[in-house]
C-alpha cells in the first residue's frame, strides 16, 4: 500500500496537474459532462446497433440467464469426468424437462385463471366504479374537496392523463400480439443454440478478452473479468431463486386464504421480485386490488400473507441464496432502480443492478490502480511509522 508509486520522476504537468487530487476530480467531471452531451446530440447515431440489439438481446439474455443457472451443474458433470459433449447434452436435456413440466402443469392453471380474470373484469369494474362514487359523495371527501380543490382537480387531470396514455398503449399493443409471439417463437429457436454455445465455450470468452490487452496488464485484467462474471452470475443465480421461492410462497399462502386466481397473483408476485423491493410492492399492490373487489375480509388476511413472505425472504431466502455478495447498500439499489426505470423503463429496472454491479468492479479495480500509479495516495515510510508511534501512544 505503501511502495512507492510509479510517476516517480514525472514532469511538472505531471506533478501539478495531473498528479493533483482538485485536477483530477474535476477532469474526471469534464469528461462525464462532454460524454452526457455528446450522446445526448449524436443518440441518433445509434438507432442501429439499437435496432441491432433488439433483435438479438432477448434470445442472447435469455440464453446467458439459463446459461448463468446451469453452469454448476455443467461444472460438476465435468469434474466428474463425464464428456463435455454428454455434459452439455444431458443438461440442455434437463432444461427441456423442466421447461416441459412448467408448460404443462402451471400454465394451464394460470391460463384458466387469467380467462377467468377476463370475464370478471366487467364486474370487478362496477365494485371499484360504485365503491369511488360513494367516496365522492361522502361528506368527508365534500370537505377535503373544499380544501384542497386546486390541487384536487389538477391531480385528477395527471390521473386522468396517465390513464389515457395506459389506455393508449393498451390499444396500440393489442395490434402487435403477432409481432410479441413472432419474437417468442425466434426466441425459443434460437436460445438453445446460444445455450449450446455458452456452455461449449464460455470458458474461452475471458482468456479472448485477456489476449487483446497488453502482456503486463493481461493478469489484472483477468482477475477483473472474472469478478465481474462472478458478480452478475451470482446476481442472476440469487435472484431467480428467490423469485422461485417467492413464488412458490405467495401461491400456497394466497390459496389457503382463499384469494382468486391466488396461483396466478403468486405466479406475477414472484417474476416481479427479480427487480428489487419495487417487484414485491407492485405485486402486493396487484393482491390487494383483487381482496378488496372480492371481499374486503381478505385484505387483511393478504396483508399477513405478505407480512409472513417478506420476514421468510428476508431472514431466510436473502442471506442464505444471495447472501452479501454484491456489498450494495438498499439506499443504492433503490436510487440505481429510480434512475435506470426513469431512462430505460423495463428493461432499465432488470438490468440495472447488474450492470451497477459490473461497473463498481470496474471502477474498484481502476481506483486501485491509479493509486498504486499516481502519487495522490502515497504516504512515505517516515510518515507511516510517526503515525502508527502516536497511534500506539494514545492507546497507552
Amino acid at each position: 500500500m505503501n511502495n512507492k508509486p510509479e510517476n516517480q520522476g514525472r514532469t511538472w504537468f505531471w506533478k501539478w496537474f495531473l498528479d493533483n487530487q482538485l485536477v483530477t476530480g474535476l477532469l474526471i467531471l469534464l469528461l462525464l459532462l462532454v460524454n452526457l452531451i455528446l450522446f445526448s446530440q449524436t443518440s441518433y447515431l445509434f438507432n442501429p446497433i439499437k435496432g441491432f440489439i433488439s433483435a438479438i438481446g432477448v434470445p442472447v439474455a435469455c440464453g446467458a440467464v439459463i446459461y448463468y443457472l446451469v453452469k454448476p451443474i455443467y461444472d460438476f458433470l465435468v469434474n466428474k469426468k463425464v464428456p463435455k459433449g454428454i455434459a452439455i447434452f444431458a443438461v440442455m436435456l434437463g432444461v427441456v424437462f423442466v421447461f416441459v413440466m412448467i408448460v404443462t402443469s402451471l400454465v394451464p392453471i394460470i391460463q384458466k385463471q387469467l380467462l377467468d380474470l377476463v370475464s370478471q373484469l366487467p364486474y370487478y369494474y362496477q365494485i371499484i366504479s360504485d365503491q369511488v362514487e360513494k367516496f365522492m359523495q361522502s361528506s368527508w371527501f365534500t370537505a377535503l374537496q373544499e380544501q384542497f380543490n386546486t390541487i384536487n382537480m389538477d391531480f385528477i387531470q395527471s390521473i386522468t392523463e396517465r390513464l389515457n396514455g395506459v389506455l393508449n398503449l393498451t390499444f396500440s399493443g393489442i395490434g402487435s400480439v403477432v409481432g410479441i409471439v413472432g419474437d417468442i417463437v425466434i426466441t425459443l429457436m434460437t436460445m438453445p443454440v446460444i445455450l449450446y454455445y455458452l456452455l461449449k465455450d464460455g470458458n474461452k470468452v475471458i482468456p479472448s478478452i485477456t489476449r487483446l490487452f497488453p502482456t503486463r496488464s493481461q493478469h489484472k485484467i483477468s482477475v477483473m473479468l472474472h469478478e465481474m462474471n462472478q458478480q452478475v452470475s451470482s446476481y442472476i443465480r440469487g435472484q431467480i431463486l428467490v423469485a422461485i421461492c417467492v413464488g412458490i410462497t405467495f401461491s400456497i399462502g394466497y390459496s389457503i386464504i382463499g384469494l382468486p386466481y391466488g396461483v396466478t397473483i403468486g405466479m406475477i408476485a414472484g417474476l416481479l421480485v427479480i427487480i428489487p423491493y419495487i417487484g414485491s410492492i407492485i405485486g402486493l399492490i396487484i393482491a390487494m386490488i383483487i381482496a378488496f373487489v372480492t371481499s374486503p375480509a381478505i385484505v387483511l388476511q393478504v396483508l399477513t400473507v405478505f407480512v409472513i413472505e417478506q420476514l421468510i425472504e428476508s431472514r431466510l431466502l436473502q442471506p442464505l441464496i444471495l447472501g452479501s455478495s454484491l456489498k450494495m447498500h438498499p439506499v443504492t439499489i433503490l436510487v440505481i432502480l429510480l434512475a435506470a426505470g426513469k431512462m430505460f423503463g423495463l428493461t432499465g429496472l432488470l438490468i440495472a443492478v447488474p450492470v451497477y454491479a459490473v461497473v463498481k468492479v470496474f471502477v474498484t479495480h481502476f481506483f486501485a490502480w491509479y493509486k498504486d500509479y499516481s502519487g495522490l495516495y502515497y504516504t512515505p515510510e517516515e510518515e507511516v511509522e510517526e503515525i502508527i508511534e502516536v497511534v500506539i501512544t494514545e492507546e497507552n
